[in-house]
C-alpha cells in the first residue's frame, strides 16, 4: 500500500494529494508532523535510494535553517540523518510518498507520473 506523508498546511502537499486523487491512486495518508516516519523506516528508504541525503531534507524550512543544517547534512551518516528526520517531521521534504523501498520527496508531476501510476 502506498503511504502519503503530508502536512495539512502545505500547499505542495495539497497539490500532490489533488493529483493523486485525480489519477485514482490508492494510498494511505499520514500526517508528517504529528506522526513522522520512524528512524528505521527512514534508514531503509534512504539506504535503498539513489538520491543523496539532502533530497530527504526540507531545505527551505525554518527548522532546517534554525539548526544550521546546510553545512552539516553532507557530513552526516545515514543513521544520523534518519534519526534527525524521525525526530522532527518538519525537517522532511514533503510530501513524502512511499511504497516498499520506492520513495519520492516533494511533488513534481512528471516524477509522480513515472513513479506512482503503475
Amino acid at each position: 500500500m502506498k503511504k502519503f506523508y503530508c502536512y495539512s498546511r502545505c500547499s505542495t502537499c495539497k497539490k500532490a494529494k489533488k493529483w493523486l486523487d485525480e489519477h485514482e491512486v490508492v494510498y494511505e495518508q499520514q500526517d508528517l508532523v504529528e506522526l513522522p516516519p520512524t528512524k528505521e523506516e527512514l534508514l531503509t528508504w534512504i539506504s535503498n535510494s539513489d538520491q543523496n541525503l539532502r533530497y530527504f531534507f526540507n531545505t527551505s524550512g525554518q527548522h532546517y535553517r534554525q539548526l544550521g543544517l546546510k553545512d552539516k547534512v553532507a557530513q552526516m551518516s545515514v543513521a544520523e540523518a534518519a534519526e534527525l528526520l524521525a525526530s522532527d517531521g518538519k525537517l522532511i521534504k514533503r510530501p513524502l510518498m512511499v511504497e516498499g523501498t520506492k520513495v519520492t520527496c516533494g511533488f513534481k508531476e512528471d516524477v509522480y507520473q513515472a513513479t506512482w501510476l503503475n
